[in-house]
């Protein structure tokens, strides 16, 4: 116990404390059993050591710990649980769970067993929390960290410091807020929006040098699909070759609108081995599969198209992608972060919440393709502030 305490100790001594993700504010502290899944590098472990800090601050007895410390060679969850609440512990924090076998198993046996003990866990975004071997679904509720927002990535850099807006907002009058927004700014948005497309969606983008972020990213990949997906789902390393060909190809021409018996036939796959790929990628936070129809989803059901996660994952894998598929990534990436069921439209690029109907283009980008639609805006990229029915591009990163 004493290895463990000093270990989070030394963390606890180099956690940022004056900024914070907006997942921070919106946790569910109040639930006995959370678990918190995100894509690599977007802050959990730092989420998890600030929430430490202020329940220490309230007098709340915490301990900090990772699935990966050797004092689980030999020692189990259920194990230090039990002991911590012996030593008059209110407050579990296990960070990486997904990298510790019947995680599921002993997370309900200490559910079950100390119910005056909250226990708050980070795990990939590529670990589906719900199916493990114990049924958790009655005990456990689950929240997703994303990447940062345009938004988070203007506090964080110290550009300027403000609240969320809501599509509803933006939509009846995209003048008033981007001018309010522009008006505190001390630099001009739009490079800085630029800045942000290819290597701001990571917390650690303000701490390396630009040229740096495309190899942690794809350093973050490889980590992923290496030891997540193959942890997680089992695969070989013959499986994950095959996952990292398959990106491979999608990488190439996103977004890519698929022909699942083609692709299966130049990988030498099933179509429902395929499928099944995609849809692991998606969960693992590497993709985003844009489908017709957004409920209702089948595992098995052909997407649309498919896009990469997020703008920057298309600089790690391009030196110069092309600027309307950058466009389409960042919209749909905002969109669901913050919430939002996007699917394709046959009239504009996507349709959200089955009633909004978005074209995304430039500056001279007109009305053309969604002149006889309800409901419909145009949202453009190279402008400040909108008019009528056209939408800054950027100001869909103030989502959340």
């Amino acid at each position: 116990m004493e290895e463990l305490v000093n270990y989070q100790n030394i963390l606890l001594t180099n956690v940022k404390k004056h900024w914070r993700r907006y997942l921070f504010t919106e946790l569910h502290a109040d639930e006995r059993l959370l678990g918190i899944k995100g894509l690599r590098g977007v802050g959990k472990t730092t989420l998890l050591l600030q929430y430490l800090v202020g329940a220490l601050e309230k007098g709340t007895k915490g301990l900090f710990v990772t699935a990966e410390h050797p004092y689980f060679y030999q020692h189990s969850i259920f194990d230090l649980a039990s002991l911590w609440v012996s030593y008059g512990g209110d407050l579990l924090l296990i960070d990486e769970i997904h990298k510790y076998p019947n995680w599921s198993r002993e997370l309900k046996l200490i559910y079950d067993g100390f119910p005056h003990l909250q226990v708050i866990f980070t795990s990939s975004s590529a670990l589906d929390l719900y199916q493990g071997e114990a049924d958790l679904s009655r005990r456990l509720d689950v929240q997703v960290l994303h990447g940062l927002s345009f938004r988070e990535y203007l506090s964080l850099n110290g550009i300027g410091h403000f609240e969320s807006v809501t599509l509803e907002e933006i939509s009846a009058d995209p003048q008033k807020i981007p001018s309010e927004i522009i008006n505190q700014l001390k630099s001009p948005i739009l490079p800085l929006f630029k800045n942000y497309l290819a290597s701001g969606y990571f917390p650690f983008s303000n701490e390396l040098k630009k040229e740096r972020i495309p190899q942690r990213l794809i350093q973050i990949l490889n980590t992923v699909l290496e030891s997540d997906l193959s942890m997680v789902e089992g695969y070989s390393a013959a499986n994950v070759t095959k996952i990292k060909n398959l990106l491979g190809v999608i990488s190439e021409t996103v977004p890519f609108e698929p022909n699942i018996s083609k692709l299966a036939e130049r990988m030498h796959l099933g179509r429902n081995t395929i499928n099944i790929y995609l849809k692991n990628l998606e969960d693992a936070k590497i993709l985003n599969l844009l489908f017709e129809r957004v409920k209702g989803i089948s595992q098995l059901q052909k997407p649309a198209k498919i896009y990469l996660e997020n703008s920057n994952f298309l600089y790690a894998f391009q030196q110069n992608p092309s600027i309307g598929t950058i466009r389409e990534t960042y919209i749909l990436n905002q969109l669901r972060n913050s919430g939002h069921l996007v699917g394709s439209s046959k009239k504009g690029d996507f349709k959200i919440d089955e009633s909004i109907v978005l074209e995304v283009g430039g500056r001279n980008k007109d009305y053309t393709q969604i002149k006889e639609v309800d409901n419909a805006y145009l949202a453009v990229d190279d402008l400040e502030i909108g008019f009528g029915n056209k939408i800054p591009l950027w100001l869909f990163g103030f989502l959340y």
